[in-house]
């Protein structure tokens, strides 16, 4: 069964902070990829951070030292903690997974392009005001 249920999200100031959650079945979890996107209105949606089963991480240039993504194998759990939030930063967040079927060189190709994500949740709002 393939499910992955964020949380987390709400309105802060710019410079808060807040914490996304993503639980996924415990079949999505099995990946070794999972990562976090985000699409603001009127924009595409891009990558913003991305795990491997290895715990090497990738983050997209805009959040760099002010994200950090992790994973709980205890809970099934993928997390983003955002802080120095900026204006910019607002948007749908998503969590997915790349398909727990795919290869080794497959995962490690893509994981850190942020490409080729096969699994999505339903998003999360995140509004950061001036």
């Amino acid at each position: 069964q393939v499910q992955l249920v964020e949380s987390g999200g709400g309105s802060v100031q710019a410079g808060g902070s807040l914490r996304l959650s993503c639980a996924a079945s415990a079949y999505t979890y099995s990946t070794s990829c999972m990562g976090w996107f985000r699409q603001a209105p009127g924009k595409e949606r891009e990558g913003v951070a991305s795990i491997y089963s290895d715990g090497s991480t990738n983050y997209a240039d805009s959040v760099k030292g002010r994200f950090t993504i992790s994973r709980d194998n205890a809970k099934n759990s993928l997390y983003l903690e955002m802080n120095s939030l900026k204006p910019e930063d607002t948007a749908i967040y998503y969590c997915a997974a790349v398909a727990p079927w795919r290869g080794t060189a497959y995962m490690a190709r893509h994981c850190p392009r942020f490409t080729n994500f096969e699994y999505w949740g339903q998003g999360t709002q995140v509004s950061v005001s001036s």
